[in-house]
C-alpha cells in the first residue's frame, strides 16, 4: 500500500535529515512503505527510490526491572508501527546542568533506523551496519550525519543506525557486588550483538544480506567496532569491520570498573548489600550521580564508564598484548586522520609559539622525551607552525599510534587488514583544523556536500566518490580494491603499506615512519 505524503512535509524531512537532494530526489514523490519484522509490520516512507524506516524496536525498553540486565526481544506488536520518525536516544544528559545532549532521551532507546533500495525483493544487498561516535557516553544513531540515503543511492546497500544503552546505564560493572547483574559492565554492547542478530533475523525483510553485514563507527563507534571483534556472542553476525578513529587497545578490567560502581552506589546512597534496589532509582537520579563521579573521576584521572573486559561476555582485552583471537576471519580497514585533535583544540592552541608548544608536548611525552620528539616532527614536516607539530604530536599520541598497533597486531591475526591515513584538508575554518577528528565521516557516507568541514568542497565530492565506493566494495566482498583508488595493498609489518587518502591518493610504505619510531617505545606500544 502506499500513500502520498504532501510535498511541504518531504521538504520538511528533506531538510531535518540534512541533505543536498539532487534535483531528481526533489522531483519524486513520497509515498509509505510497509516491512513486516519478526515483531510486526512497520511503516516508513519512500523517496526517490530509497526506503527509509526510523525508530524501529530491536529490543525491549531497558527501564525498571531491565536496567543493568542483558537487552530482551521487543513485544510483537499488532496493526502497523509508524517508524518515520528517529527514536529516543539513550540517557545521557546531566539533569543538574540541564544540557541536553542528544534531542528526546529515553531508557526505551533499543531502536534502530534502515535505508534501502529495496523491501521484500530478495535484493539481498550488503548491509552497513554502523556504530555511533560519542564515546561510550553520549550522541546516538539518530545524528543527520548519519544519513545513509546517499550511500543506498549510490552502492544498492542497506545502511542501518542504532541506538544503545551509554554511560552508567550500558557500563558499570555490578557483577562482583550484585551476582543479577554478573553481566551489567557489557549491557551496552551486548544491545549492538542483540541489534545484530535483529539484522541476522530481519534483513533479508529490507532487501538486505545477512551473510554480507560490515560494521563501522568512528571514534567511540570506533571503539565499539574493536570490542565486537574480542565479542564471542557476535561471532558469525559480521563478515567486514571498519574502525575510525577508534584507538582502544584495551578495556577496564574488572577491579577498576567495580570500583566506579562503588562509587555509582555512594553518590545514590545505597549500601552494597541494596544493589538491586538501583532499578527502582529514577532515571534523572542516576544520571546526577553518574556525571559526578565521572567528574571526579576524571578529575583525579581514574577511570571511565566503558565495557569491562570480564572475562565471559569480553574475555580478552580487544588489542592488549595482541589482537583478540575472537572473530579472527574477518577483515578489517583501520586508521585515523592527521591531525585528529584540532577537533578538540582549544583556542590557544591553534596560536601557539615555540615555547608554548614545547611545553604542551612535554606535557604530553614528558620533559625526558619532549626535545627529540619534536626534533623529529619538525624534521619530517617542514614548514609545519608550533601549532601544527603540536596537533601532529597530540594526535599521534592519542588516535594515529593506536591505530597503527591495531593494524600491526590485526594483520598478524588476519592479513587481510588494511591501514588508512586521511591526510586531505578543510577549508572550512579559520582556525587550522587540517584533517580533524570525524572528518572521515562525511567522506565515507557521500554527505560531503552538506557537512561543514567539506561541503562547497569540489575535490571533497571527488575524493567522496573514491573513498564512499571502496567502503562499498569492502562491506560487498571483503576488499577495498574497486579501482579508483591505487590498489590498495594489506598491511604487513614488513611493507607497512598504508593508503594515504588525499587529493592525490597514493599507497605509502610507511608514511610518517619517524613519527612512528619515536612514539610507539614511547607509549609503551
Amino acid at each position: 500500500m502506499t500513500i502520498n505524503v504532501p510535498r511541504r512535509e518531504f521538504f520538511r524531512l528533506a531538510a531535518v535529515g540534512g541533505l543536498l537532494l539532487p534535483e531528481y530526489l526533489l522531483e519524486a514523490q513520497s509515498t509509505d512503505v510497509e516491512a513486516r519484522t519478526r515483531f510486526g509490520v512497520v511503516r516508513g516512507g519512500r523517496a526517490g527510490g530509497v526506503n527509509v524506516f526510523k525508530g524501529v524496536p530491536y529490543g525491549a525498553d531497558t527501564g525498571g526491572a531491565n536496567r543493568f540486565m542483558p537487552p530482551k526481544d521487543p513485544a510483537p506488536w499488532s496493526g502497523i508501527k509508524e517508524t518515520v520518525d528517529y527514536g529516543p536516544a539513550a540517557p545521557q544528559s546531566d539533569p543538574v546542568s540541564g544540557r541536553q545532549q542528544d534531542g528526546h532521551e529515553s531508557e526505551d532507546c533499543l531502536v534502530l533506523n534502515v535505508w534501502t533500495r529495496g523491501v521484500s525483493d530478495g535484493g539481498r544487498r550488503p548491509v552497513m551496519f554502523w556504530c555511533h561516535g560519542g564515546g561510550f557516553r553520549t550522541l546516538s544513531g539518530s545524528s543527520p550525519r548519519y544519513d545513509g540515503t546517499n550511500l543506498a543511492l549510490r552502492g544498492d546497500v542497506v545502511v542501518v543506525t542504532i541506538n544503545h544503552r551509554l554511560n552508567a546505564l550500558g557500563f558499570t560493572h555490578f557483577g562482583d557486588l550484585e551476582p543479577t547483574f554478573a553481566t551489567s559492565g557489557t549491557v551496552g554492547m551486548q544491545d549492538i550483538v542483540h541489534a545484530l542478530r535483529w539484522v541476522r533475523d530481519n534483513i533479508e525483510e529490507f532487501g538486505g544480506d545477512p551473510d554480507r553485514v560490515m560494521i563501522f563507527g568512528e571514534s567511540g563507534g570506533g571503539r565499539k567496532v574493536a570490542t565486537l571483534l574480542g565479542m564471542p556472542s557476535a561471532n558469525g553476525l559480521f563478515h567486514a569491520a571498519l574502525i575510525e578513529s577508534g584507538a582502544t587497545l584495551r578495556l577496564p578490567e574488572r577491579e577498576p570498573a567495580t570500583g566506579l560502581a562503588i562509587s555509582v552506589l555512594g553518590e545514590l546512597g545505597l549500601s552494597r548489600t541494596a544493589v538491586r534496589n538501583i532499578q527502582q532509582v529514577p532515571v534523572n537520579r542516576l544520571m546526577a550521580a553518574y556525571h559526578a563521579v565521572s567528574a571526579r573521576a576524571r578529575d583525579a584521572g581514574g577511570g571511565t564508564f566503558a565495557p569491562t573486559m570480564d572475562g565471559e561476555v569480553v574475555p580478552h582485552h580487544p588489542f592488549w598484548p595482541e589482537a583478540s583471537p575472537v572473530n579472527p576471519d574477518v577483515p578489517v580497514i583501520v586508521g585515523a586522520n592527521r591531525t585528529e585533535m584540532t577537533y578538540f583544540g582549544d583556542e590557544a592552541a591553534f596560536s601557539l609559539d615555540e615555547a608554548g608548544m614545547r611545553g604542551r608536548v612535554a606535557s604530553l611525552v614528558g620533559d625526558e622525551h619532549a626535545g627529540e620528539v619534536i626534533d623529529v616532527y619538525q624534521d619530517e614536516n617542514h614548514g609545519a607552525s608550533p601549532s601544527e607539530v603540536y596537533f601532529l604530536i597530540f594526535s599521534d599520541y592519542r588516535y594515529v599510534m593506536a591505530s597503527i598497533t591495531i593494524a600491526e597486531r590485526r594483520a598478524a591475526l588476519n592479513p587481510q587488514t588494511f591501514l588508512y591515513y586521511l591526510t586531505w584538508e578543510t577549508a572550512e575554518t579559520g582556525r587550522g583544523m587540517l584533517s580533524p577528528h570525524t572528518l572521515d565521516i562525511p567522506f565515507i557516507f557521500d554527505n560531503v556536500r552538506t557537512h561543514p568541514l567539506t561541503r562547497g568542497s569540489e575535490t571533497a565530492i571527488t575524493l567522496a566518490d573514491k573513498i564512499s565506493d571502496s567502503v562499498i566494495g569492502f562491506a560487498r566482498t571483503g576488499s577495498p580494491d574497486v579501482g579508483k583508488l591505487p590498489e590498495w595493498r594489506p598491511y604487513d609489518v614488513a611493507d607497512r603499506a598504508t593508503m594515504v587518502w588525499d587529493n592525490q591518493s597514493r599507497v605509502v610504505n610507511d608514511p610518517i615512519a619517524g613519527q612512528r619510531r619515536i612514539m610507539q617505545p614511547i607509549l609503551g606500544l
